[in-house]
């Protein structure tokens, strides 16, 4: 099958393309590193001029009305340049469960550009960005269908602790312990499935943008490098490493937008579509991250170094959602394995 982008997803790719290359430059996101609410908030209004926080909103509801198709593209932009924000988690993740829920204040302020959301839907305490997000979704287990329940970010901070990320930019909250009741969303179990399946499908699709930035830096870095006379991208060990790496990225690329297609069109096989997306992603995103590092030689160690920005976003992106391992697992229990 032939994934393609029409004429208006490219141009809006491209648009949002030509604002993050300007806007999230690797400058912010180390500066997101010390302040990482500010790094978010200035990037935030760049992308609310644009309406990507609306983007999965229906048009009734003062959206754009896109679907995974039209989005996942503008994620894998945001994972190109490791926007240090909660993309996923408002724009593909909150927005669309708030319309569906009646929530008239919350989805206002988000289409405003005013909210900022967090996401833990897998009975994890561990919320990433939960320490400057405006609001909170929490769940035992969303991909089951079980209830989705809001917080507000004064009782998140009341019962939650900040813990240590080897990505400091998305400033992890800890909920160990007894959670707060928040608010509960009025949804079905479907619902609730489908906002866990597009949290899932959007990290994958950011991991394939870091991936793919990671690949660049990389291939640039041997073409320059030079040992012994020549270019270290010469030696056949560092192509075979860059050539593994590089198949890994283009078979996870088109899994992604299948799992997309996949929930466009509400297939039956989705939750297996969006599992082998994550795994495949998150499994392309680890190996270029580690290809990259060693090719890289000793510089790539250096935090000066704006390697580190990627390849710690992909370390700690990788997991969420769901590992690789723990995804293959789903696809195999889909499978009947």
């Amino acid at each position: 099958m032939y994934f393609a982008l029409n004429d208006d997803q490219t141009a809006l790719r491209e648009g949002v393309r030509d604002l993050l290359t300007g806007e999230c430059t690797p400058e912010l996101v180390r500066g997101a590193w010390a302040d990482p609410a500010a790094g978010a908030a200035a990037l935030w209004a760049q992308l609310t001029e644009m309406g990507l926080p609306g983007a999965a909103v229906p048009e009734a509801q003062g959206g754009l009305g896109l679907g995974a198709c039209d989005i996942v593209p503008l994620l894998e932009e945001a994972g190109r340049v490791a926007a240090p924000i909660p993309l996923v988690e408002t724009a593909f993740v909150a927005a669309p469960l708030f319309a569906a829920a009646g929530l008239e204040t919350e989805l206002d302020l988000l289409l405003e550009g005013k909210l900022l959301v967090a996401c833990a839907l897998d009975g994890s305490p561990l919320v990433p960005y939960g320490q400057f997000a405006d609001r909170t979704l929490i769940s035992s287990d969303a991909s089951a269908g079980r209830s989705i329940r809001m917080l507000d970010a004064v009782t998140t901070a009341a019962a939650g602790s900040a813990v240590d990320s080897i990505d400091a930019t998305r400033a992890v909250l800890s909920l160990a312990g007894d959670r707060p009741e928040g608010v509960r969303l009025d949804l079905s179990p479907a619902q609730a499935t489908a906002a866990w399946q597009r949290g899932v499908l959007g990290s994958a699709a950011e991991l394939v943008g870091l991936a793919r930035t990671l690949l660049a830096q990389t291939t640039a870095y041997v073409k320059d490098r030079r040992q012994f006379g020549v270019p270290v991208g010469s030696f056949q060990a560092i192509k075979h490493h860059l050539a593994d790496a590089l198949i890994a990225v283009e078979f996870a690329g088109p899994a992604v937008m299948r799992a997309a297609w996949s929930l466009d069109q509400g297939s039956s096989n989705r939750d297996r579509d969006v599992a082998m997306a994550k795994a495949l992603a998150s499994a392309a995103a680890e190996r270029v991250a580690a290809i990259a590092v060693q090719c890289h030689g000793a510089i790539a160690y250096t935090t000066e170094y704006d390697l580190h920005l990627y390849a710690k976003r992909v370390w700690a992106g990788s997991r969420c959602w769901g590992s690789a391992e723990w995804q293959r697992r789903r696809v195999a229990v889909a499978l009947g394995l």
